[in-house]
């Protein structure tokens, strides 16, 4: 199979509503170089990519050390479903169980879908844009075409239109993009190896983490082909009347200047340390910061990865995105851990890990215990109301309060003082 061997990057520059030329990603021996075109830097309104990353200058840039790819760049490709898509289209029924590795990272950039989160896209070209887009498709059509690929059975030429307008949004699950009432969402759907309702228990956690006073991304719940939906608003996007504007993103995996084989490194303090030198607003966004790590701790969602954390990036500063991919992971024991590392080496799903990490979020011990106490207090005032919102069925309502909401294990480790929130669960739970 021929693939290609060099990508023009397109962007958004901030406040616009058409792409222009950024500069060129050529693959080099393993891995992948860019240059920026003498057109972009003779741009007034010019921005870096993402510094320090890409610095706004001539020449050929090399990854970082140890990467293989600029990290913003490697932010636009797709993840796990987007690439399921693609090998379904390019590979058919045979890429049921392939190897997503027997296809290049070039092929998955320039064969995913053009409104991919953040502001860059890919081209062959470095003069005339082409979208790769797709009109809207019903919700029913989305689904079957979801349900084909996780069984590895190739897509009709219609369904695969349909469905590969989502195939540059990240993440594991069945999803697609949609345009409603002139708003954008992320759609997700359910999988065939849900154990639970899995999309109605994102929903809960998102809405309670908006309650508990975290900035949140809006969801809300629909049907189709008798199934839940998960609809989630695009935040990297603003209507105007030009049309659409893009915002410029970011992955806390790439400010933290790693990749997936090292994003178990991924350290919460090292991303405050970021947060404190380069972020608006410093002292806010490690307040909320460190919300969001209690929020996913009480939560019971251990799927706090680095890539689900993102800034926006204006060329001058960074600012915190919207939280989002807030769901409870399903646990079999007590124990628990986050993905990233929260104190040290510790990134075990206590608060009292938390609360021994408030000081480089800059927080006093009675702020950090405040907030606890909030969020433990909002979750109990609001559980049941956000439950029958969704509609949760009593088996699943079980299934995730203190297994997954106010787990005891949470509060393992709270000596003096901060044993107040134990006691507090506690009676909540009853």
């Amino acid at each position: 199979m021929t693939s290609d061997s060099e990508a023009f990057v397109w962007i958004w520059l901030p406040g616009t509503t058409e792409p222009v030329v950024a500069g060129r990603l050529t693959a080099e021996d393993d891995s992948f170089v860019f240059n920026y075109g003498r057109s972009y830097l003779a741009r007034q309104d010019a921005i870096a990519i993402s510094e320090p990353e890409l610095p706004l200058h001539r020449g050929i840039q090399h990854p970082l050390p140890g990467l293989t790819m600029p990290g913003c760049i490697r932010d636009a490709s797709p993840d796990a479903w987007g690439r399921r898509v693609i090998i379904n289209r390019k590979l058919g029924a045979s890429g049921a169980n392939i190897d997503a590795a027997r296809l290049d990272e070039l092929t998955y950039l320039l064969e995913s879908g053009s409104d991919r989160a953040g502001a860059l896209d890919f081209q062959r070209s470095a003069t005339d844009y082409e979208p790769r887009l797709t009109g809207g498709a019903p919700l029913e059509d989305l689904l079957e075409a979801a349900e084909r690929v996780e069984m590895g059975v190739p897509l009709s030429p219609e369904l695969d239109q349909a469905l590969n307008h989502g195939t540059s949004i990240g993440g594991a699950r069945p999803k697609a993009l949609i345009e409603d009432s002139g708003r954008k969402y992320i759609a997700k759907f359910s999988s065939s190896s849900d154990l639970y309702n899995v999309v109605k228990a994102e929903f809960i956690a998102m809405r309670l983490a908006g309650l508990c006073g975290l900035s949140a991304a809006p969801v809300s719940l629909t049907r189709a082909a008798g199934k839940d939906v998960l609809l989630i608003e695009r935040f990297d996007r603003e209507r105007c009347d030009g049309g659409w504007r893009r915002r410029c993103m970011v992955s806390a995996l790439t400010l933290l200047q790693l990749d997936e084989m090292m994003a178990r490194y991924a350290s919460y303090q090292d991303l405050a340390e970021i947060v404190r030198h380069r972020f608006s607003d410093a002292s806010q966004t490690l307040r909320e910061l460190f919300g969001r790590i209690v929020f996913n701790i009480l939560a019971g969602n251990t799927d706090d990865h680095a890539r689900n954390h993102a800034a926006f990036w204006d060329g001058n500063t960074l600012s915190l995105t919207p939280a989002y991919d807030i769901c409870p992971q399903r646990r079999t024991g007590n124990e628990a851990s986050q993905a990233m590392l929260i104190h040290g080496g510790d990134r075990m799903s206590r608060l009292s890990t938390c609360l021994n990490a408030a000081h480089v979020f800059l927080l006093p011990e009675e702020d950090a215990l405040a907030v606890a106490a909030r969020q433990i207090d909002c979750i109990g005032a609001h559980w049941r109301q956000v439950c029958n919102e969704a509609e949760l069925s009593e088996t699943d309502r079980r299934l995730l309060w203190r297994r997954q909401f106010l787990n005891p294990f949470a509060f393992d480790g709270l000596q003096a003082g901060r044993a107040e929130l134990r006691d507090r669960a506690s009676n909540i739970r009853v």
